[in-house]
């Protein structure tokens, strides 16, 4: 299931009952909150604590290439807190739009496993912090499609031979009466790069978290068994094995790359190393590399100062060429 399922991440959104929503706080207040969140949960486990408005601009957006946080929380960084586990699987966005989000983040797919440790600290932090709670409507939230269990569990997955015959958006609405959705890595409006594909549940009010799972889990499973089908079909031809080893072959060799087209090749390379044409890399390693070539990382990795765009692309080339090579 890895050569398909890359990771799983639940999301759960809490407020806290004696403050008002993000968007109606002053900034004093967003501190208060912060150093008050921030307090019960170093009660709980030893988290990082970053204060938003002390990194630069690539700094922020590199934590969004990793998945730790979420694009919208690096805008207004002022009144916000990111605390983060020590192997990076745990973070809490304090005042993002609501005044919690608790995500925990896990290789493969184990949505139960994810779920259960974000409950476990959920609970912890519910025994320290008074949060908003209806006995009719579930935890309360800025946005009402968060009402409810106020958890959003999601997968990641590679889906090149799905994307390829184009089957992608007609599963794309067959999912939406499911209530599930999937889009790009990055969530809503992003972009699918690399085949990569972020499966998610839609709806968190009048149903359990165990069904919301339990849901998720059986649509990822039927998802990964359809792009393996279909990587079984496509694989008998000559010229996708051809491009897969010539996609090695660029990378290893090249001396300025785009993203896009770096993304590209190491789907095709994942694609490979998953069905045993290439077997002196791991999956985990790609995996690390889509991650590691995203442009704000390429820039904290070789220079905090800004480089020219051909700067970065020839940067990332010589990266890439010392991770394969």
């Amino acid at each position: 299931m890895s050569e398909v399922v890359v990771s799983t991440r639940i999301r759960l959104a809490r407020n806290l009952s004696d403050f008002s929503f993000p968007v109606r706080m002053s900034e004093k207040e967003k501190l208060e909150l912060c150093d008050k969140v921030s307090k019960a949960a170093k009660e709980i486990m030893d988290f990082d604590r970053i204060d938003m408005q002390n990194l630069t601009k690539t700094q922020a957006v590199s934590l969004v290439e990793q998945h730790l946080i979420s694009p919208e929380f690096i805008a207004q960084p002022v009144g916000k807190t990111l605390l983060l586990s020590k192997d990076k699987t745990i973070s809490i966005m304090i005042n993002e739009e609501d005044h919690i989000r608790l995500q925990v983040i896990k290789s493969g797919l184990c949505l139960s496993e994810a779920y259960e440790l974000a409950d476990e600290i959920d609970t912890k932090l519910s025994e320290r912090l008074s949060f908003a709670f209806s006995q009719k409507l579930g935890y309360l939230t800025q946005c009402p499609t968060n009402l409810g269990t106020g958890m959003r569990a999601s997968v990641m997955l590679h889906l090149p031979a799905l994307q390829k015959s184009r089957a992608v958006s007609r599963i794309a609405s067959n999912l939406s009466k499911l209530g599930l959705t999937i889009r790009g890595i990055y969530g809503e409006s992003s972009e699918p790069e690399g085949a990569m594909y972020q499966l998610s549940n839609q709806v968190s009010l009048g149903i359990s978290e165990q069904s919301a799972i339990d849901n998720l889990k059986n649509i990822a499973s039927q998802l990964a068994t359809q792009e393996i089908k279909a990587r079984d079909r496509i694989l008998n031809d000559i010229e996708i094995v051809d491009t897969i080893c010539r996609s090695l072959g660029i990378l290893k060799t090249a001396r300025i790359i785009n993203h896009t087209e770096a993304m590209k090749l190491l789907s095709n390379i994942r694609l490979g190393v998953a069905h045993n044409l290439l077997q002196t890399l791991s999956l985990d390693s790609i995996d690390k590399l889509m991650c590691d070539i995203q442009p704000a990382s390429i820039l904290q990795r070789y220079s905090e100062n800004e480089l020219s765009v051909q700067e970065r692309d020839i940067k990332r080339a010589d990266y890439l060429r010392e991770k394969l090579n």
